[in-house]
């Protein structure tokens, strides 16, 4: 059973120092206003809501909930132990003050996306629409479509083999100014890397004493690893 929660407004549920709040002060035709809370666009929000979120879930997180900024997911194995997850959750929240936006909340669902991610009890997967995105995306005509598709790429990363080896055409082409920078070796390694997201492994947490077998891939360029769960090398 998993459960996908939002919190509501974000940043603003951190409150601002008073003694800080004129530093972030704005002008408008009527007055001079200031923020109460922490507003988006400050340098460094983005840490310290993580850290926020971090010390409000400690006890919880890398045990039955997973937090990354605003969004949270709760995960148990069976319907009693979630119920049971999610009043520990509702409690933290309740005790810290800190709100959730219904709208954006699934609970007891079997599978969602999380953090451009497909989620469920088989593991973790790339999203459909990711893929799909990187599918439909022409070769880039500019230096900066590059760029774009390389941040596709990257999002994807960890379930493409030797990515790193793979994407050097790339990061060689941004080097170079201008659509010149698309090469034969960026196309053959796109084709490639569209090949994989066609069939992309499932990520998923290996069982207690089960046996795992390292694969490693070496380059001039990189050096990759991988874990992989099966009976034997050959498979």
């Amino acid at each position: 059973m998993l459960s996908f929660l939002d919190a509501f407004s974000g940043y603003h549920q951190i409150p601002m120092s008073p003694s800080d709040e004129e530093k972030i002060a704005f002008i408008t035709p009527h007055d001079l206003y200031c923020y109460k809370v922490m507003s988006f666009g400050l340098k460094n929000v983005g840490a310290t809501y993580q850290r926020l979120m971090t010390k409000i879930f400690k006890p919880l997180i890398g045990h039955i909930v997973e937090v990354y900024i605003d969004d949270i997911v709760i995960k148990s194995k069976t319907r009693e132990e979630h119920v049971l997850h999610l009043q520990e959750v509702f409690h933290l929240l309740k005790k810290y003050g800190m709100k959730l936006n219904s709208s954006k909340c699934a609970f007891g669902v079997s599978a969602d996306k999380f953090l451009g991610f497909m989620v469920s009890q088989r593991g973790i997967e790339v999203s459909p629409d990711q893929v799909k995105a990187v599918m439909e995306t022409p070769h880039p005509r500019s230096k900066k479509e590059l760029q774009r598709l390389t941040g596709k790429l990257v999002a994807s990363g960890r379930i493409i083999a030797r990515f790193t080896d793979e994407l050097r055409p790339f990061f060689l082409a941004i080097r170079k100014a201008g659509a010149s920078g698309w090469t034969d070796s960026c196309q053959n390694a796109f084709e490639k890397i569209k090949h994989c997201l066609m069939q992309p492994p499932i990520l998923s947490n290996p069982i207690p004493k089960e046996k795992l077998y390292m694969y490693l891939a070496v380059s001039e360029w990189a050096v990759s690893a991988v874990l992989f769960r099966c009976p034997s090398p050959k498979e």
